[in-house]
């Protein structure tokens, strides 16, 4: 067992490894802020894999030289919580460089990922190179979101990089999962992970990016029973949870949005998001909606992950280089948003495609759990073999 520390946590821990936001049951305090909820996925995903008797914050945004001794005496490491860290917007705390440079435990990043702008290369700032390499130097490796991430920080000098994917990958610890695909005719539920935020700064064509994934939204609900699940958009908040004042002011800031009114809202997606919206602030009910959907596709990287951590099918759909990156390390079925065909379901409901997902899962299962025992973190993954051994003892 460990004492542990979280950098950069997404939400409140309950029950010792499960996350919710921290406003969950008063949502009127962050229903006009946007959070990810994706993220605190990811810190859930993490809780659920580690092995520890305490977790606490570590601090960043102030330097306590006090606060670090007593850190450095009483904890065994501390961990980043993955995410899209590596890019050339990143804000670090401002005593970030300060407090690690003061650590005298190891630092794991947990999945951590770069994103790519639309054109051009990829440049860090100086303050996120030192800080990289800071990291680098106090683990033995850094577990790393895909290829391209690993590339951006071999450019660095950073060579002690594991790809790992990501923990919620692995958050219910079965090396042996799998997706196999029942037949398209059974399938009744559907799941669609929105989102409709997109930036010039990451999308090459606005227009098709919004076009493509209305027309993929009406198609899939004029077929399936769908829930169109959202991931802490603002105006979708309030359109579930809010005041009648709210919800007005919501409605005009969508249909105000010259992109939205252009190339994505219509009549049939006004109906869709009257009826279907979805959104909860406890990673508990979006891996309870999961499971009980025969199929869960789109836009949402952690999304679509949750649902395949369930055993239950999904195709990404790529529109930068973090989704492709994604998609790439686990050989996920993935549509190119942005390509000439449009999508049909059906060229991806081939158990084919799935069988290069499951080979790969079972090969990053073990990437992920190596990546553990050589940071010597305690852990929570069995192995292959030990699962199997618990099988034909329970059989």
């Amino acid at each position: 067992m460990a004492n542990i520390l979280v950098m950069i946590p997404s939400g409140e821990v309950y029950d010792h490894d499960c996350v919710r936001w921290y406003s969950y049951q008063d949502i009127q305090r962050s229903i006009d802020h946007y959070h990810n909820i994706g993220d605190a996925f990811v810190f859930d995903s993490s809780l659920k894999l580690l092995t520890y008797d305490k977790l606490d914050v570590l601090e960043i945004r102030e330097f306590r030289q006090e606060v670090v001794d007593r850190i450095n005496a009483e904890y065994d490491y501390v961990f980043l919580r993955g995410s899209n860290y590596i890019h050339d917007s990143m804000d670090w705390p401002a005593a970030t460089i300060q407090v690690l440079s003061k650590l005298r435990i190891p630092v794991i990043a947990f999945g951590v990922g770069a994103q790519a702008p639309a054109t051009g290369k990829l440049t860090l700032t100086e303050e996120s190179k030192r800080i990289w390499r800071m990291i680098a130097d106090k683990s033995t490796t850094l577990g790393v979101r895909g290829t391209y991430t690993a590339e951006v920080l071999w450019d660095l000098g950073i060579k002690n990089t594991r790809i790992v994917g990501c923990p919620t990958a692995f958050r219910n610890r079965d090396p042996e999962l799998r997706i196999d695909l029942p037949d398209l005719n059974s399938v009744r539920k559907v799941g669609i992970t929105m989102r409709r935020e997109v930036s010039k700064h990451y999308s090459p064509d606005v227009r098709k990016y919004l076009e493509r994934h209305r027309d993929f939204v009406k198609d899939i609900s004029r077929r399936f029973d769908t829930v169109l699940m959202m991931q802490g958009e603002v105006e979708e908040k309030k359109l579930l949870w809010g005041t009648e004042e709210q919800k007005a002011e919501a409605w005009a800031h969508l249909h105000d949005s010259a992109w939205l009114k252009q190339w994505y809202f219509d009549d049939e997606m006004d109906a869709l998001y009257r009826e279907r919206l979805w959104y909860s602030d406890v990673v508990a009910d979006y891996e309870n909606l999961v499971r009980s959907k025969d199929l869960v596709l789109g836009y949402r990287l952690h999304g679509n992950l949750m649902a395949l951590s369930n055993a239950t099918p999904s195709v990404y759909f790529s529109y930068d280089s973090r989704t492709a990156e994604f998609a790439e390390t686990f050989a996920i079925p993935c549509y190119n948003v942005y390509s000439d065909k449009p999508f049909v379901l059906e060229e991806y409901w081939d158990q084919g495609l799935f069988e290069k997902f499951n080979r790969t899962y079972y090969q990053r299962y073990r990437d992920m759990r190596e990546f553990l025992d050589e940071n010597y973190v305690p852990h929570r993954m069995p192995s292959h073999t030990l699962r199997r051994a618990t099988d034909r003892k329970a059989a």
